[in-house]
């Protein structure tokens, strides 16, 4: 288990994973084809290249999952209770096949329950592409194992 317990997380804390991910053609369709998201920006080249953006672009969400993905190892790997939320997501800038992206995760908040069990601990992530270009960011809360109630 490489997650971290609610007493490890300190506000303020900045985590930046060393996993990597190139996204794929293969990947961007897969993911709109599991989620029944038949968008034509992400789909249709044909569509796409009379867009803003010239091309296809990758789901967002697929962007965002594969960011929590991408840090659950150094943030929640067996020691979450659950995902309480996501909130504020965005996406500035778009992601295109190829583009390699990796995550930055800096602890916001956290607080106990009431029980005294369990913590709650909000951290932004922030998703950059080969660029530097921040391509998504978002918080997510989750409700996290104290190290004592665990054991």
């Amino acid at each position: 288990m490489s997650g971290l317990y609610y007493e490890e997380f300190e506000v303020g804390d900045t985590i930046v994973h060393d996993k990597r991910r190139t996204i794929s053609e293969a990947d961007n369709q897969t993911f709109c084809d599991m989620t029944m998201n038949q968008q034509p920006l992400h789909l249709d080249e044909e569509f796409a290249a009379e867009t803003q953006f010239g091309e296809r672009i990758v789901n967002g969400i697929y962007t965002m999952a594969l960011a929590v993905g991408l840090t659950i190892p150094d943030t929640t790997d067996g020691t979450i209770v659950a995902n309480l939320s996501y909130d504020n997501v965005e996406h500035p800038t778009p992601v295109y096949h190829g583009d390699t992206v990796r995550a930055e995760t800096t602890v916001l908040d956290k607080r106990e329950t009431s029980d005294g069990e369990r913590g709650v601990v909000t951290m932004e992530v922030e998703v950059f592409n080969q660029d530097d270009d921040l391509v998504c960011s978002f918080e997510r809360t989750v409700l996290s194992l104290k190290r004592e109630s665990a054991e």
